[in-house]
């Protein structure tokens, strides 16, 4: 979808994602090694009483459902800003993952392409919300 197709208070829900836990100790193998991610047992003896995925894998995969949708196709040129990230609860192995995403600000900066800020807001299967953030993308009117 171009710019111009959007409107501000659109809402959008992503498909699902099951997230194991080898998914989460790969992940945070490579970009976030710390304990609570990637050491069983000393995570069984931390606050969250077992591995819990990095924020930066939640944000990840938030932001690949929403890219799964579609709905920037080729028009989008490229990402410009994220604001108000917020790690809201912790994401276990086995847990699903949905974005509702919704269109919060609309801006054209040239003839050909503007600005589009949406809310990702991410939950669990027990409609738990764990992420949020706001997303600006440069994209095609």
């Amino acid at each position: 979808m171009k710019l111009d197709e959007f409107s501000i208070g659109q809402v959008f829900q992503t498909k699902s994602l099951k997230l194991t836990k080898e998914d989460i100790m790969r992940f945070a193998g490579e970009f976030d090694p710390q304990y609570m991610h990637i050491d069983e047992e000393k995570a069984k003896q931390g606050r969250f009483d077992g591995i819990i995925a990095s924020g930066m894998h939640t944000l990840s995969i938030s932001f690949k459902l929403w890219v799964e949708e579609g709905k920037y196709g080729d028009d989008i040129v490229a990402g410009t800003k994220m604001n108000n990230i917020k790690f809201i609860k912790p994401v276990y192995p086995e847990d699903e993952l949905h974005a509702i995403v919704e269109v919060i600000d609309k801006k054209a900066t040239k003839i050909e392409s503007g600005i589009l800020t949406v809310l990702l807001s991410t939950f669990n299967s027990k409609e738990e919300k764990v992420f949020e953030g706001e997303l600006s993308v440069l994209i095609n009117r």
